[in-house]
């Protein structure tokens, strides 16, 4: 069994740098982003067959705002086990689990690219594994579903969110030139660290390939408009990543400035709104 480690086992190991941090600012709009789409996610795990005593398996949990959700529905009799390489993330779940007395939220810091180095004698006992918008930041997603392969049991699932299509998908009306190069930026800065923004269009051949059968693969498409509570999503993103942008090159100080121009003018037109990139959803079942 995994063990709970204490917050100090973690305090001197240094988080990998997640493509969007791990400061308070990304914690903060991690937290917004999952609950604008929990409605989503929780219909997804439904789909997937989460129930009362299962061992679920969280891959790259971040601070835990799902691995939380998880908890309840599983209960004192079931097993979250949360995943992530960033030791401040996770010390941020130690805290939430141990303000609600979540005894059976089980904090594990490594890579789930080295799923069987990390998660020794765990083979075959994982119901459900859970993975939302972790794919497309992975060099090596292959590695991933093999993990999985010998982690989940014989007729358990493992339930993905993910991107397909995200620099034609994630578009904003009416269409502006500066909102559309930034777009591609953002798309460039994670395959130049190895991630792809068309993940979902090679997972299910990669879990054929490894034992699965694909169950369910559908989308989810949201507009937002500005003046509602959606538009604050994106519009946290934006706050967060173009400055990173501009320092790792991919755009300039003058393209973010044109962005912020474009994004203003748009969030006080109510004739205005953004397609956001197509959520696409995923449950794939192990083969006995």
């Amino acid at each position: 069994m995994t063990t709970q480690a204490p917050p100090s086992e973690f305090s001197g190991r240094n988080a990998a740098e997640y493509v969007l941090g791990t400061g308070s600012d990304e914690s903060i709009r991690l937290g917004l982003q999952h609950r604008l789409w929990s409605a989503a996610t929780h219909a997804l795990w439904e789909r997937a067959g989460v129930q009362p005593g299962m061992t679920v398996l969280d891959l790259g949990c971040g601070p835990g705002h799902a691995a939380m959700d998880l908890a309840q529905i599983v209960g004192p009799t079931g097993r979250v086990i949360a995943i992530d390489e960033s030791a401040a993330f996770l010390k941020q779940l130690h805290d939430q689990a141990v303000a609600r007395k979540y005894h059976h939220v089980e904090r594990v810091l490594g890579d789930v690219q080295d799923l069987a180095q990390v998660l020794p004698g765990e083979q075959g006992q994982v119901d459900i594994a859970y993975a939302r918008w972790v794919f497309c930041f992975l060099s090596r997603p292959e590695d991933v579903v093999r993990g999985l392969a010998g982690l989940v049991r014989p007729g358990g699932r493992v339930a993905v969110q993910d991107y397909f299509n995200y620099e034609r998908s994630l578009t904003l009306a009416p269409r502006r030139e500066a909102f559309s190069k930034v777009i591609s930026a953002v798309a460039a800065s994670w395959r130049a660290r190895g991630g792809d923004t068309d993940i979902m269009s090679r997972l299910p051949g990669m879990f054929l390939k490894a034992g699965f059968e694909v169950t369910h693969l559908e989308v989810v498409q949201r507009i937002a408009r500005p003046g509602t509570t959606l538009w604050h999503w994106p519009n946290s993103f934006w706050q967060t990543f173009l400055p990173r942008l501009v320092e790792s090159g991919f755009i300039t100080a003058e393209d973010m400035t044109a962005f912020n121009t474009v994004w203003q003018e748009a969030s006080n037109d109510p004739a205005s709104f953004v397609q956001l990139p197509t959520l696409y959803e995923l449950v794939v079942t192990r083969r006995a």
